[in-house]
């Protein structure tokens, strides 16, 4: 059967060489998207059996990659979702793997051969797991904190009040509704343990565990 794919990553050079590559051995792209948003918007359109993803991609090149594929986890948990990166972000993988470990990867673009690319998409898309080592060797090693708790999305809440910013102006910031900051806030309290007060104390003692 053939592979029907979607990638996403904002560098066309790139983008277009692994739709080159996944062409050749056999696959279909359905789409190609530079942004999350269009990620978001392509996967829900085509259905594919797996989406390719940058994890630093636009308007900040920080995790916007990494929160659209851990959406599209949720939303969409019959497509395989394989991320790609120059960088390991072991820290922030507890979205993407909420949904649990099937149909899931993370490799290193400077490390990946293109046949560990291509075997990688085909496990995927089959239901497998996938993980470059280094980033395997980040999540055992790494030291436990109370943040770990955290989802990716709550501890960018998290670092915005500590910031100073409202409820109101995190939800400007992240161009979410102001109902899904409060959702984010009360779950930052909850999974920091921190006791029964008024909301104002327990955001200073929630932005004390992230300075930690």
């Amino acid at each position: 059967m053939t592979l029907r794919v979607v990638l996403a990553d904002d560098a066309r050079l790139f983008r277009a060489a692994l739709a080159e590559l996944l062409e050749s051995n056999g696959c279909t792209i359905v789409g190609q998207v530079g942004d999350p948003d269009g990620l978001r918007a392509m996967v829900a359109e085509k259905r594919p059996d797996i989406a390719v993803v940058d994890i630093r991609m636009p308007p900040t090149h920080q995790l916007e990659g990494l929160h659209a594929a851990a959406d599209i986890r949720r939303e969409h948990p019959g497509v395989g979702v394989l991320l790609l990166s120059q960088y390991v972000e072991a820290a922030h993988l507890k979205d993407l793997v909420d949904a649990g470990t099937r149909g899931v990867g993370y490799l290193l673009k400077d490390r990946a051969s293109g046949p560990d690319f291509l075997d990688a998409v085909r496990q995927i898309a089959a239901g497998g797991c996938v993980f470059d080592q280094e980033v395997v060797n980040a999540m055992l090693t790494k030291p436990r904190h109370r943040l770990d708790a955290l989802s990716a999305r709550e501890r960018e809440v998290l670092s915005l009040m500590a910031q100073g910013l409202s409820n109101s102006a995190i939800s400007a910031n992240m161009h979410v509704a102001a109902k899904t900051v409060e959702t984010h806030v009360r779950r930052i309290f909850e999974r920091l343990n921190l006791p029964d007060a008024a909301d104002h104390h327990r955001r200073v003692l929630a932005v004390l565990a992230f300075l930690e």
